[in-house]
């Protein structure tokens, strides 16, 4: 069996300690990693694309005694990643890159490159599952809950999941953390990070301000009945639910409701504004069997939420979601992901919030 696999080695811990231990199970094992052209941080916090992750990687390959390559993907990734953020973020919506990148750029550009150069599986460091079943192969949780990422992988197909391996899934963070000591990894103690890997210092509508695009403009925040209570600096600086930086005192909590950015207007309310029960769903992406009538699974609307129990209906070209009660900041352009127990069936582009 050929058992070459390339590894997409970030510069952190995890990434590093999947690539450990493939060599320890007997692999071939040949890390890549993605070059952005990405600015560094102000170097209180790790940069996973930059420069410091690439020169991490390329020292933990040299620990290993492996093969490593660095990919640039620039082009790809701005195409694909950067400009869908910004547009999102002008149009009032709240994407996700890391759903976009691991779709488009690392299970997408550099997994056929990964076939090209003659690898039978691709690894990362992702806290997620891979079992294999009567059905096919499923995605599934992580052993480390706290650090399941199985929700930014919703996008990849059945036919990717034979030939993707995590080899974290079945541990804890602390028992990684362990191992890199236990490899003498240099990247054993490394922060990990936490931001957006192009914003790892501003914020979204700095970016699109950098990007010279000038619709980002001063407009109104209104409240639910229409009454203008202040101004905002610019759609991309808002996403629903936000509460700090809205400059307003009512004398209770006030949150972002509402985003309209063809009025260039933000409605704000009190927390159960803010809480909704149904939305629609469109680019949906089935890891199971395509959902053909009305069914009950639990349903996670952003990576920190907790997923609930609700109802799926099929409905033109996409879903009809219904929480069975209200979810706070449902937010168009974010991931709803569908779960049965530790089974990921499937997912898609929260679309539009029902009232």
């Amino acid at each position: 069996m050929n058992k070459r696999v390339f590894v997409a080695m970030s510069g952190g811990v995890d990434s590093s300690v999947a690539a450990a231990l493939l060599k320890e199970q007997g692999y071939e094992v040949i890390g890549l990693t993605m070059c952005f052209n990405l600015a560094e941080s102000n170097g209180k916090k790790p940069s996973c694309c930059g420069l410091t992750g690439i020169e991490d990687a390329q020292r933990v390959a040299q620990k290993l005694g492996v093969r490593h390559y660095v990919v640039n993907l620039n082009k790809d990734f701005s195409r694909k990643v950067i400009q869908n953020f910004c547009r999102e973020y002008i149009s009032g919506r709240t994407p996700n890159p890391c759903v976009r990148c691991n779709q488009f750029i690392k299970f997408g550009i550099l997994f056929k490159k990964a076939v090209i150069l003659g690898a039978k599986f691709l690894a990362t460091g992702h806290y997620a599952k891979i079992v294999k079943s009567r059905q096919g192969y499923l995605l599934k949780k992580a052993k480390d809950l706290r650090k399941d990422q199985s929700y930014f992988l919703y996008r990849l197909n059945r036919q990717q999941l034979g030939k993707i391996i995590f080899p974290l899934g079945n541990y804890t963070k602390l028992q990684v953390r362990s191992m890199a000591c236990d490899f003498k990894l240099n990247v054993a103690e490394k922060q990990d990070s936490q931001e957006i890997c192009f914003l790892p210092d501003g914020e979204y509508g700095d970016l699109i301000r950098a990007k010279g695009l000038t619709c980002v403009k001063p407009g109104y925040l209104i409240d639910q009945n229409g009454n203008i209570i202040g101004k905002h600096k610019g759609i991309p600086f808002y996403t629903i639910g936000q509460r700090q930086g809205l400059g307003i005192a009512k004398g209770y909590p006030v949150y972002v409701t509402k985003i309209n950015a063809k009025n260039n207007q933000i409605t704000v309310g009190n927390r159960d504004d803010a809480c909704k029960s149904e939305f629609l769903v469109k680019e949906v992406n089935f890891l199971s069997k395509p959902f053909k009538k009305k069914v009950e699974i639990n349903v996670k609307i952003r990576y920190n939420h907790k997923e609930s129990p609700a109802v799926a209906c099929p409905v033109n070209d996409g879903l009809r979601i219904c929480f069975r009660q209200p979810q706070f900041a449902i937010t168009p352009g974010q991931s709803a992901v569908f779960y049965q127990k530790d089974t990921v069936l499937g997912g898609g582009i929260i679309e539009k919030v029902l009232d």
